[in-house]
């Protein structure tokens, strides 16, 4: 059943080949630099390379967004995403693939009566403002050192077409690597809370996790896309917006490959983090924004005279209807799949202030005196229950999602079923020790069980400033939480 549901991810991914493969390799294949099925077999292979390997840092922003937790609910927003982006493809501009998935989310979130993540939300609409702008930045700054480069260097024609034309091939490279990290969240990142799968270990040296299995089933999906309907949006990217030399369409390559590394790396945030740098949100962010502004950015220091404004006007206003049609189309998309074709598209999420979240929540600083009438009451959905708690008292967003935190009632049986499945995983021999000690164990809230393993295992507890660890133990406990649910 997951196969099928899969599906519209794997639509998507294929709809993102289509159109965002042109941000990567438009300008090279415009300027007749690069043959279309040359660019389009290079962009698929590193866009698979990026998704496995660096595709999990932009993925965990989005899931904060909004936490799909119905396979049918995550087939339709994957399915809205894709309808809206295909739609728009089929004119030949330049979608955002990032922005469809964010107004399916949303319009999730909005049927659920989930909370939106407003945090979350913030960090992704300023990077749709900042992207291009960077690009716009890097690409203009990069257009004169090169230019100044070759006129002092004073490189004869041919060797400037050999160079030009091997720059665009790793500048491709790169911007094929970048926008596989970065965006693969938008095509399968909604399934990973949800995916039944399980990490998978080669010899004991080499290990595929479940979320990196969906990213390698997700590039796939947008390598096919790009090699079968991506020429027309890179023609509209390489020569519709201005004309483009081949040493231009060279540092627009290059500046959506670094404005997409940049929100993507996770290796560069914890750099610029632990020598106390401002860093970049890992988000996903538009590639299709950020090659349309470096293209803008070289037409504008070559004087701006080329530029099509009106080419530019429409693509911007494609901009602004994708998330606005994503929304609608997520909305009474799930509204038909629950109420005509019965399936479950969310499971409601309760929240209550038992004795347990109140004395989590206290251990936290936070006083719940004024909480007293609602104690042992359910609130059937999140945002009932925020609104009971703003009436009652003024938090912080943080201490907000502390509160929200402890009280979601999250019911789960450590069955036999589940311990047999953890011993056939890849989790330690003490990691697995200490889940088997947790049999037949029932918890009210999915806190108390991690509570209760890391209280069992150190193996399972968070270090303070190991990162890297911390992540690995958050990827076990979701494994674990799927586990537990799956053998209900």
């Amino acid at each position: 059943m997951f196969a099928i549901f899969l599906t519209s991810g794997l639509f998507l991914g294929w709809s993102l080949g289509a159109n965002d493969a042109a941000n990567v390799f438009g300008t090279a294949v415009g300027t007749r630099m690069i043959s279309f099925r040359k660019a389009a077999i290079v962009c698929g292979i590193f866009v698979i390379f990026g998704a496995v390997i660096s595709g999990a840092g932009a993925a965990q922003t989005l899931g904060e967004l909004g936490a799909v937790n119905a396979i049918a609910g995550a087939f339709v927003v994957a399915l809205a995403a894709a309808v809206t982006v295909y739609w728009l493809t089929g004119f030949g501009y330049p979608v955002s693939t990032t922005q469809a998935i964010v107004g399916a989310i949303i319009g999730w979130d909005l049927f659920s009566g989930a909370l939106i993540d407003y945090g979350a939300l913030e960090k992704i609409v300023l990077s749709w403002f900042i992207s291009p702008v960077l690009a716009a930045l890097f690409a203009a700054v990069l257009y004169k050192l090169i230019a100044h480069g070759i006129k002092y260097a004073r490189i004869h024609m041919f060797s400037l077409d050999s160079l030009t034309r091997s720059g665009l091939l790793l500048a491709g490279i790169a911007g094929a690597y970048a926008l596989g990290a970065n965006n693969i969240s938008n095509v399968v990142g909604i399934f990973v809370p949800i995916s039944p799968l399980a990490d998978i270990s080669f010899l004991g040296w080499f290990k595929l996790t479940a979320a990196q299995q969906l990213f390698l089933l997700g590039g796939v999906s947008i390598a096919v896309g790009t090699f079968t309907y991506g020429k027309k949006v890179m023609l509209t990217v390489g020569a519709g917006l201005t004309e483009m030399s081949p040493v231009a369409a060279f540092v627009a390559v290059l500046a959506n490959a670094i404005v997409l590394f940049l929100f993507a790396s996770q290796g560069l945030q914890t750099f610029l983090l632990g020598h106390g740098l401002p860093a970049f949100p890992l988000v996903p962010v538009s590639s299709s924004q950020a090659i349309v502004g470096s293209v803008i950015g070289i037409g504008l220091i070559k004087g701006g005279r080329g530029i099509r404004w009106r080419v530019l006007g429409e693509i911007s206003v494609a901009w602004v209807v994708t998330p606005i049609a994503a929304v609608l189309i997520s909305f009474v998309s799930l509204f038909v799949i629950q109420n005509v074709f019965q399936q479950k598209t969310y499971f409601p999420v309760e929240y209550q202030l038992t004795g347990a979240a109140e004395l989590r929540i206290r251990e936290a600083g936070i006083e719940t005196d004024k909480l007293a009438d609602i104690r042992e009451k359910t609130y059937p959905t999140a945002s009932r229950f925020q609104k009971a708690l703003s009436q009652r008292m003024a938090l912080s967003d943080h201490e907000i999602n502390i509160v929200m935190a402890a009280t979601e009632i999250d019911r789960i049986i450590v069955t036999n079923d589940a311990v047999n499945r953890a011993n056939n995983s890849s989790l330690t021999g003490e990691q697995k020790r200490a889940f088997r000690a947790q049999w037949r164990r029932s918890f009210e809230h999915r806190w108390q069980l991690e509570k209760a393993l890391a209280e069992a295992s150190p193996e399972w507890r968070a270090k303070p400033g190991d990162k890297e660890r911390n992540k690995e133990v958050a990827r076990d406990l979701d494994y674990i939480y799927r586990l537990v649910h799956a053998s209900e």
